[in-house]
């Protein structure tokens, strides 16, 4: 993954400027800009906790010398009520970054406990649980880095760090085995290629074409199942074949996708259908 605190400083620095302008915080100008106050972060329900770092980003760049104490991390699971955190500095400050801190540390948090109740739900299996690229335009790594603080896998980043064959790309290429050796071709080292296929034919075209990393796209539970036994037969010596599936997973069914021995099941719901988690921050006077 990228450097961290240089996508965190450039998430900060767009929402703060969102905010503020070119104006500033015209509110908290009513408030003396000598004023000290303290506040706290609830948690009002369970969760996974995520985002810390952006938070405290938030309040930092506008005033360094605020001090905030946490009493849980980055993948920590809290409950209803739990304190996350005491902050203490400039009234100013903290009235201007609350809104922007909270929206990253609910959004995080968010995806961290979405991915933790899926990554608990299939424990005990060889099974591991992968995003997506469906993420919020501008916070991809950081949406990436909460399914990891919730126990997920990540895919690729973007476009430049692995090549995933669709439809579209086999239908332009002229057909799986010419696109498989195209990309054998030309891809870097290090960086993977896999290639989506429909059905348990383009399957088996995948895989006497050389696969090693294939994307079942809406199978149902049968034909996974009998993707992993067509797949495990053709496996030769100790070259590993990793097959993924997706589309129409859900917190219902994928214990039982699971159990079919699938290596990956890629879920876009962890970073696009997201509710943010309920916290409340309260000020307080020194």
């Amino acid at each position: 993954m990228r450097d961290l605190q240089q996508e965190i400083d450039c998430n900060v620095q767009s929402a703060l400027r969102e905010d503020l302008d070119l104006i500033g915080d015209i509110t908290a100008s009513l408030v003396p800009d000598h004023k000290q106050l303290r506040a706290e972060v609830i948690s009002r329900e369970n969760a996974v906790l995520c985002g810390t770092k952006w938070f405290e980003s938030c309040f930092l760049a506008l005033s360094p010398e605020i001090e905030i104490n946490w009493f849980a991390v980055d993948g920590d699971r809290v409950q209803a009520n739990d304190k996350l955190c005491q902050i203490q500095g400039n009234a100013r400050a903290l009235l201007t970054a609350e809104r922007s801190a909270l929206n990253f540390l609910q959004l995080l948090s968010a995806v961290a406990t979405q991915t933790r109740c899926f990554v608990d739900a299939v424990a005990g299996t060889a099974a591991a649980i992968v995003d997506t690229r469906k993420t919020l335009p501008g916070l991809r790594i950081a949406q990436k880095y909460a399914v990891k603080c919730g126990g997920g896998t990540n895919h690729r980043l973007g476009l430049y760090d692995g090549i995933l064959i669709k439809e579209n790309h086999i239908l332009a290429a002229g057909g799986i085995a010419t696109v498989i050796k195209n990309a054998q071709a030309i891809v870097p080292l290090g960086t993977f290629v896999q290639i989506e296929v429909e059905s348990l034919a383009e399957l088996e075209q995948a895989l006497t074409a050389g696969a090693e990393m294939i994307l079942l796209d809406n199978f149902t539970l049968e034909q996974i199942r009998e993707a992993v036994v067509i797949t495990r037969y053709q496996q030769q010596g100790d070259k590993k074949i990793i097959l993924e599936t997706s589309g129409n997973v859900t917190l219902q069914n994928v214990r039982e996708i699971a159990e079919t021995g699938i290596d990956r099941i890629s879920i876009g719901s962890l970073t696009k259908n997201i509710r943010a988690i309920d916290l409340s921050l309260r000020l307080y006077d020194l």
